[in-house]
Order: C-alpha cells, then structure tokens, then sequence
C-alpha cells in the first residue's frame, strides 16, 4: 500500500465518520445541551433582575442550580456528554465544512474549529465540577484575571484591545444576523409546516439577536478595560448582565435581555430537531 493510497483511506474513513449518523446525533444531543444552558443562564439573570437570587448568570451558576436538585448529578453528566458531542461535531464541521451555503469557507471553518475548542472547555470544566476536581471558574473572576495576566506583558494592553472589538464585532453581527434571519441557512424549513416556521424564525430573531447584545456588551468591557489599562473593568457574563441591570432603564432591562437568552436556549432546542448538521453538506435538505 502507496503513502498516497493511504492517506486516501484515512481520508475516506474520517469523512464517513464525519457524515456518520452517529456524529449527527451528538450534534443534535449538543444542541439541546446548548439550549439548556442558555435557558438556566436566562433564568438565573430574569431571578437577578427580580432579586431573588444570588447565584452567577454564567455557566458556573447554571451548574450550582442543577446540583441543587435531586438527580443533578445526572443531568450535568447528559450536559457535559452534550457539550463533548458539540465539540466534536464542530470538529468536523473544520475539517469537512459546514452544512449550508458557502460552509467550505475557511473562515467558517476556522469558526467552527473556534466554537470546538471552546464546547471542549465547556465540557472539561463540567466534568470536573461533577467529579469535584474543579470546575469552570466564575465568569467574572476568569475574565479579570486573563486580562490582568495578559495585560502584565509587553503589548497585552493591545491584545486586550484588539479581544474586545472581535468580541464586540462579533456580537453587532449576531444580532444583524439575528435580524436578518440569517440563521435560516443552516435550519431544514421544508420539514416544518407554516406554524412552525413561524414560531422557530420569531425565536431565532429574538434570541439570536439578545444573544448578540450580550457578547457585544462583553467585547465592550474588554475594550474599556484596555483603554483604562484597568483589567477590573473587564467583566463576565455575569457581570455584564449586572451591569445592564444598573443602566436607566433598570433592572427591568436585564430581564428583558435575559428573557432573550431564554428564548435563544428554546431556539437551540428547535435547532435540535431542525438544523443540517451533516458536515460538508451544503445541499443538503
């Protein structure tokens, strides 16, 4: 057997496990794994908002609120199984393109070897938490001390910088995507009747869209943080859904954007059932 030939069959090999219905369905388990975060996490800012709690609105606190019931310990093993299925449909996804228009793009690509990376993090630090071996550190917390150590090196202030604008960026274009329904490449309408459509577009244009005003609200404490040279600036999720709640409009905004949240947990849920997860598919209906 040819060097040629065998990169051939290890080629042939990871492109069918890659289009594995197998692979698929840990896309789909990651979604909904994504889905419930989200919804804890907008829970827990709606209980902020009303003050009624005084749990994180992060990833941390979602964990804490699901331990604190009977059978948590299962749900956060499917949660972490979720988010390891996530992980490693994204992986595919870089290696094979995603499904929908222009998903052999490298720039998509490279997004979704991002979001890999990420949902693998995500994964190890519920694992550990569970196994009581550690765990993902608070929002705020985290995110201050990556901006202090980075900002104690030579250039960090501008690496901070630049973090927060593609942070920031990244946010304005999930909410014009948000609004332009852009989400709609990716979902199998012809599967669903009218009504349904209906209800997934007004949940992908409402989540998505809140979704985007978080992450550009984080890209914008990186930004001040860098301009102050100040890493206590620099917030969480949690934080920066607490800082909503101190703008005029009070904390009834942050309820408002953590209903949003809420709503984007539910619209990843219909990605679960809907979206086209085979990856290097862009025909695919």
């Amino acid at each position: 057997m040819t060097v040629k030939s065998a990169n051939r069959g290890v080629q042939s090999a990871g492109r069918d496990a890659a289009t594995s219905s197998w692979l698929q369905g840990l896309g789909r388990g990651g979604l909904i794994a994504r889905g419930v975060n989200y919804i804890l996490i907008g829970v827990l800012a709606v209980q902020i908002g009303l003050g009624t709690t005084v749990r994180q609105a992060d990833g941390t606190g979602a964990l804490h609120a699901l331990a604190a019931h009977r059978g948590g310990a299962a749900v956060l093993w499917l949660l972490g199984l979720g988010f390891a299925g996530l992980a490693l449909w994204r992986l595919a996804e870089a290696g094979y393109g995603r499904a929908g228009p222009d998903g052999h793009k490298v720039t998509k690509r490279l997004a979704s070897l991002g979001r890999a990376v990420f949902y693998g993090f995500v994964c190890f630090g519920i694992v550990g938490f569970v196994l009581g071996t550690g765990g993902p550190q608070r929002s705020n917390d985290q995110s201050k001390d990556v901006t202090a150590r980075l900002m104690a090196h030579a250039g960090g202030r501008w690496l901070i910088l630049a973090i927060g604008l593609v942070v920031a960026g990244a946010g304005i274009a999930m909410a014009i995507g948000g609004l332009r329904r852009k989400f709609e490449e990716y979902l199998n309408l012809a599967q669903m009747n009218a009504r349904t459509t209906t209800l997934v577009q007004a949940l992908g244009v409402v989540g998505s869209t809140s979704r985007g005003i978080v992450f550009a609200v984080l890209g914008a404490f990186l930004i001040v943080a860098a301009a102050t040279f100040d890493s206590e600036q620099a917030q969480g999720l949690d934080g920066a859904l607490r800082k909503i709640a101190t703008t005029p409009a009070g904390p009834w905004l942050l309820v408002a954007v953590a209903a949003g949240l809420i709503t984007f947990g539910a619209y990843s849920l219909c990605e679960a059932r809907w979206r086209k997860v085979q990856p290097g598919q862009p025909n695919q209906t």
